[in-house]
């Protein structure tokens, strides 16, 4: 019952855990996954030999209890285990197609060299029986590739499988682009970055704060006046949780990480770009160190 318990976890284990590989806030790296799915599978395995020698153990104390009970003495025991053992042996070597060693004179050449004589001992029948099948599986191979060409090549397969690997990098990146947040987003000036920022901006932003960020019924967004900080944290936070105090909306619900990062990049290109009909400036003065947020002492 032990070793039965230890085998159903091991097999729950093996089917629990590629399932939370799957989930994109898995902590593991793909790498620390693929190791852990080895280990339990070598796990299994080795599990699996020490069940099946339990067993054997098992089924000869069972052998052992049995003729006893029948009233066999422990010589007569001994000899019933070797007979098994050796009819175990003739099985063998009936499978392998080998001769005892009782019949090698039998096989003996009449050619001698050096005392040293050879025996005439055929080829198995499961070894021709393997290279027969070789023989069919390269016809086949060659076939399926050279000659009909409904298996990739090669080269062939590398591209497939390099497209394939780009798709999957592709999902990959976009899964953890929307896991940033106000404390993990980074300034960047990617062109496509900035594309998708300004996409965005123009349906959801510009009719408070303008087309092009002069703003209208909100502030402008391209002078040097912030009025909750112009770091790209700031605007991350910003436009994630909004002001609801002063009409600025959240955008959590409607924007993913992603989008909110784009937005937030995009706002910080605005930056000294003047776009006529500018709105007052309203706020704190602050340098742009670097996406930084220094306010400018008075003086």
């Amino acid at each position: 019952m032990k070793y039965f318990r230890i085998f159903l976890l091991l097999t729950l284990t093996i089917f629990v855990v590629p399932a939370f590989a799957q989930d994109d806030h898995s902590l593991l790296s793909p790498e620390t996954e693929n190791l852990i799915g080895y280990g339990i599978v070598v796990a299994a395995l080795l599990l699996f030999i020490v069940v099946m020698l339990v067993l054997l153990r098992a089924f000869k104390v069972l052998t052992r209890i049995i003729l006893k009970y029948e009233g066999h003495t422990e010589e007569q025991i001994e000899a019933e285990l070797k007979q098994g053992k050796k009819e175990d042996g003739k099985v063998w070597l009936k499978l392998l197609s080998l001769k005892p060693m009782s019949e090698e004179n039998d096989l003996l050449l009449e050619d001698e060299y050096d005392g040293i004589k050879e025996l005439d001992n055929p080829t198995p029948a499961w070894f021709m029986y393997l290279f027969y099948a070789t023989i069919l599986f390269a016809v086949g191979y060659l076939l399926n590739y050279h000659v009909f060409g409904t298996g990739q090549l090669q080269y062939a397969e590398y591209k497939t499988e390099m497209a394939q690997a780009d798709a999957a990098k592709k999902v990959y990146l976009s899964h953890q682009a929307n896991q940033v947040d106000e404390n993990t987003v980074k300034l960047v000036t990617d062109p496509t970055v900035l594309a998708s920022g300004q996409t965005i901006f123009k349906t959801t932003c510009s009719p408070c704060h303008g087309i092009n960020g002069q703003g209208v019924v909100g502030p402008n967004l391209t002078d040097d006046y912030w009025l909750h900080g112009n770091k790209i944290n700031d605007l991350f936070k910003t436009i994630k949780y909004g002001v609801p105090a002063k009409g600025m909306p959240t955008w959590e619900k409607q924007l993913s990480p992603k989008q909110i990062s784009d937005v937030a990049n995009y706002v910080k290109s605005l930056h000294g770009t003047n776009p006529p009909g500018a709105k007052e400036p309203q706020g704190t003065k602050m340098t742009d160190d670097a996406g930084g947020s220094n306010p400018v002492p008075k003086v």
